[in-house]
């Protein structure tokens, strides 16, 4: 691979993005792209991941590819990269036909520098038209864990980047992922086709980071306690909707500031709750798994898990939204009994039967109407709630279907959709000019439009009506009134913005009986599954072991030393003995058991001024070496 010489990654780094230095790793895959080799880099949450694809791009001619299933994370780096005057689109799910073609004709007629595209569009025969004239220089697979099987989030489309391998032979592959086991790890290389490779694993050790876990009666009551006696911004996560609404409802009530955040609630309200909590407006956000991606808030002194989640992978990712500042910080998860039961059922709720699957199925196409052999490649408007209503389903066994029927590659649906506004002018300059005249009244609007959006009048381009308005001093309503005018006239086509979840046909509809799901992948993966929760149930329950060390020791980072700081570091630290210590605890209990029986509870109130926890120490010590005798009711007696 050729780049310019007389650049560095220093240059690149500090003319785009201001830093002086890389952060550790970053420097070292750079150079292992730019040398044209396939790379596999693990890094956490907020590690900078983005970067070590960005800066190779931008010393090669020809663009950088991203594979990417986040949305909302496509779009913010997009406008950030146009922010730095850098040529990037976006290619994703809902986007007409029409809106592919135009972004796919200017990202290769363009100097176009990266192209995000969605992984089920590299299906597409438009992709695989346009490909060739895309001179793509670098092939980048985001959250690259999806590729698995075996991992926690496999999407199939993933699997169609190996072909992509086929039609550029010589570009190098670079996946990225914050949290992958040993297994994954090895099944990414093997499904990207990896042959010349290096892996770069960034240590998962969080010095500033506490765990802990708590066994509760009351989870509310130990939030308030938490955040009373750690100030500062939080993230609660919950594992339901209506439980973000209720907490944060309840933490309001004790004039501790809360907002709640889900997938369920409209963009411009998700947008407005997020900025104010990172922007310290709001102090606690109490939300679903849905928050997160792509937030970079430094200063979040907690993240407390009101309900346990289903993997370490994901309890990693979330709770390593704390304290990316470098100060010291908490990531708190409260369980119950029914937790963990839940946690041991949780397998029989996630892999559905076949006949409820092909019911599923079968009420899918019902409700969006869809005749037996046709709607493949088309996307339909899905209200999910509404769905599950009207058809009387259970709303876990409609979910887990629909995504075991994406694992088999039936369907996609993608319930954080969202399509901005758009606008492209139908008519040619002199008409232009003639509406203006006749409809004096529009004008300000097509002015604002022309100004405002380079390209708008040969191409679809995205547009905000909030923008608008502050340009004009109108209000929303007014703009898009006017927008819709514009339209009607047929001077403009406009499509509001669209942000309702979309199902994708991925294949011609089919009769419910002869729909087929492969049972024995659907088993594995069901073991595979139960396994993680057994690790996650593992964890919870952990009483001695470091929390860093057993969360390094799942991704392979054998290496990480214990932390100090989570709860059970702090525990044995609390009851390590000094040996004068153990030298005075040792004479006394003996002495005093020599000649009298004596309750543990008489004992240690005796030994008032010794921490009980290293007293009982003492006392498991003494009968482990069988100097004393410890019964069932607490009575302690000399051997």
């Amino acid at each position: 691979m050729t780049h310019d010489s007389r650049l560095t990654t220093h240059h690149i780094l500090k003319q785009y993005w201001g830093f002086d230095s890389f952060r550790p790793l970053q420097e070292d895959i750079i150079k292992n792209v730019l040398d044209g080799k396939d790379t596999l880099a693990l890094m956490p949450t907020g590690g900078g991941k983005s970067l070590c694809y960005q800066v190779p791009a931008m010393m090669n001619p020809g663009l950088c590819l991203v594979i990417s299933p986040l949305i909302a994370l496509m779009k913010d780096q997009v406008e950030n990269l146009r922010r730095k005057n850098i040529t990037a689109f976006a290619i994703y799910s809902g986007m007409s036909r029409k809106e592919v073609i135009n972004t796919f004709k200017v990202a290769t007629e363009s100097n176009c520098k990266f192209l995000y595209v969605s992984p089920e569009r590299l299906e597409t025969s438009l992709f695989k038209e346009y490909l060739p004239g895309l001179s793509i220089n670098l092939v980048a697979v985001d959250e690259a864990h999806c590729i698995s099987q075996w991992g926690y989030d496999f999407r199939p489309p993933y699997l169609r980047i190996a072909a992509l391998r086929e039609e550029l032979p010589d570009v190098p592959v670079l996946a990225l992922t914050a949290s992958a086991t040993a297994d994954v790890q090895n099944d990414i290389i093997e499904k990207l086709k990896f042959s010349d490779y290096r892996i770069f694993r960034q240590s998962f050790e969080r010095p500033n980071l506490s765990y802990s876990t708590f066994h509760v009666d009351s989870k509310i009551n130990k939030i308030i306690e938490i955040l009373r006696r750690v100030p500062g911004s939080s993230i609660i996560y919950c594992r339901s909707r209506k439980r973000t609404k209720e907490i944060s409802e309840l933490l309001q009530l004790q004039h501790i500031s809360s907002d709640y955040y889900h997938a369920g609630l409209p963009q411009d309200e998700r947008n407005r709750k997020q900025e104010e909590w990172i922007h310290t407006k709001t102090r606690v956000i109490v939300c679903t798994n849905a928050f997160g991606m792509g937030i970079d808030k430094p200063d979040v002194r907690t993240v407390i898990h009101a309900d346990p989640p289903d993997c370490l992978e994901h309890y990693y990712q979330e709770a390593g939204r704390a304290g990316r500042d470098g100060k010291i910080s908490y990531a708190v998860l409260l369980y119950d009994e029914r937790d963990l039961y839940e946690l041991d059922e949780m397998s029989s709720l996630r892999f559905p039967s076949q006949d409820s699957i092909r019911n599923v199925y079968q009420a899918a196409a019902n409700y969006l109407q869809i005749p037996v052999d046709t709607g493949g490649g088309e996307y339909y408007d899905f209200d999910i709630s509404d769905f599950l209503k009207k058809f009387k389903l259970v709303s876990h066994t409609a979910l887990y279907s629909l995504k075991t029927l994406e694992q088999e590659g039936w369907l996609s649906f993608n319930e954080q959709v969202f399509l901005p506004s758009t606008v492209v002018f139908t008519v040619n300059k002199e008409l232009l000019y003639d509406f203006e005249k006749m409809n004096p009244q529009l004008e300000p609007y097509i002015k604002t439009l022309l100004r405002a959006y380079e390209g708008i009048f040969d191409q679809v381009t995205p547009v905000s009506e909030k923008v608008m308005a502050g340009l004009i001093k109108k209000d929303i309503g007014e703009i898009k009134n006017s927008l819709i005018q514009l339209h009607q006239h047929g001077i403009i086509e406009y499509r509001p913005q669209k942000d309702t979840p979309q199902l994708l046909l991925l294949r011609n509809r089919i009769k419910a009986e002869d729909l087929t799901i492969d049972m024995v992948a659907q088993q594995k993966r069901k073991k595979q599954f139960e396994q993680r929760m057994k690790q996650m149930s593992g964890y919870i329950k952990e009483d001695a072991a470091c929390r860093s060390r057993i969360i390094g020791c799942y991704f392979g980072d054998e290496n990480i030393k214990a932390c100090g700081i989570c709860d059970n570091c702090l525990k044995q630290k609390s009851t390590r003995l000094t040996k004068e210590e153990f030298e005075t605890l040792y004479h006394r209990i003996i002495n005093m058991v020599k000649y009298e029986t004596l309750h543990t509870r008489d004992l240690l109130l005796k030994l008032n001024g010794i921490k009980k926890e290293k007293a009982w120490k003492m006392l498991e010590l003494l009968q482990a070496e069988n100097k004393i005798e410890m019964d069932a009711g607490g009575w302690v007696r000399l051997k």
